[in-house]
């Protein structure tokens, strides 16, 4: 029965760091990214959370399989949609989690990708955040738990709203879109 609890516990501290993540992530890819400081400090940020929510998303597979409550298989944790037990909810979960291990493995390979391949397998993210959310109100039997609705629309609210302020920031500068500098001659002013 603890791993029955674990389970869901794991599975929402995902949901609330992946949402966490999410809301950086947005917040900070804009050209006017509300959160100010070190670039250095907010990306590290993002990455050491990102990181975090790998580790309990591992914990959270582990401890549904090894459980026994649910007839998981690890099959069932890399291949969607075919486990026997919801199919449908299981599958999303699935798919959400070979979502981000894409994401990992091209963050990893990142220097050998190139910036453009990262960035454009990087946007991966943006189906990983809902896809898991949708498990996570989907499946289980504490769905409609208050320990579960107010984590996910918290988590829907912050990244609503950090979404809506990324469309309105615009695309990424580049040093390509950068306005050029103005250059007077002497003498031309007067």
């Amino acid at each position: 029965m603890s791993l029955w609890y674990a389970t869901r516990a794991f599975g929402v501290i995902s949901l609330v760091l992946l949402s966490t993540v999410m809301v950086l992530g947005l917040l900070t890819a804009g050209r006017q990214a509300p959160i100010r400081g070190p670039a250095f400090v907010v990306t590290g940020l993002h990455r050491s959370l990102s990181m975090l929510s790998v580790m309990f998303i591992a914990l959270h597979v582990i401890t549904g399989v090894v459980d026994g409550y649910a007839p998981l298989t690890w099959l069932d944790t890399v291949v969607p949609f075919g486990s026997s037990y919801q199919p449908f909810w299981t599958g999303l979960g699935t798919v959400a989690l070979d979502l981000m291990i894409a994401l990992i493995v091209t963050s990893l390979l990142r220097a050998r990708l190139g910036l453009r391949a990262w960035r454009t397998v990087h946007w991966l993210a943006y189906a990983c955040w809902p896809v898991a959310l949708a498990h996570g109100l989907g499946q289980g039997t504490d769905n409609t738990s208050l320990l579960l609705l107010i984590p996910a629309g918290t988590g829907i609210l912050a990244v609503g709203v950090a979404g809506v302020f990324r469309i309105g920031a615009g695309p990424r500068a580049t040093p390509s879109a950068l306005p050029r500098p103005r250059r007077h001659l002497e003498g031309s002013m007067r």
